[in-house]
């Protein structure tokens, strides 16, 4: 058996589980959700948890199985608490302002990055060097967070660009002076 994928997934209160064939709809309070599960995988709740099961032991299946357990716990938390990805930027002059709904990015361009958020995803800054990206789908945000992150990456010479709260830049020396 699967280790992640016969773990039962608890449902916390204010969230339901719907399953309708193959499709199945995670409600909550701060929205809803939709998945297709693969042909061979089944999803059934019971009271108040939901299990996922396969009828094969294929080595197909047997990742089917670990990876639908895992999307439907990430749709049931995404509904119930949701996601965010935290971003810094560093560099002199690197900032960035919201217009609306829209975040406007200074990233040393001729011109103003403009990133227009999906919809479900949220787009919030804290001062002009903090971005969050928040949403109930996991691979949206994530996603979002990907693509700002994108625009600037870090560069190894003097760690200047968009990054991760918390992630490392591996830094170089650069030129060695000659002799």
């Amino acid at each position: 058996m699967s280790r992640i994928g016969r773990k039962p997934i608890p449902l916390p209160k204010g969230v339901t589980v719907t399953v309708n064939g193959g499709d199945v709809t995670v409600k909550g309070p701060k929205g809803s959700l939709d998945f297709k599960v693969l042909p061979g995988i089944s999803v059934e709740v019971k009271e108040d948890q939901v299990m996922v099961s396969r009828s094969s032991d294929e080595k197909a299946m047997r990742a089917a199985h670990g990876m639908t357990r895992a999307i439907i716990n990430n749709m049931v938390v995404g509904v119930s608490q949701g996601f965010e990805k935290q971003l810094e930027i560093i560099g002199v002059g690197y900032r960035a302002q919201m217009q609306g709904k829209n975040l406007v990015l200074s990233l040393g361009f001729s011109h103003p990055v403009e990133v227009v958020p999906p919809a479900g995803i949220e787009l919030a800054i804290d001062g002009p060097t903090k971005i969050f990206v928040r949403g109930i789908d996991r691979q949206k945000v994530g996603q979002m967070a990907a693509q700002i992150r994108g625009y600037r990456p870090p560069e190894p010479y003097k760690g200047k660009g968009i990054r991760y709260v918390g992630e490392y830049v591996m830094r170089k020396a650069g030129k060695a002076g000659s002799k």
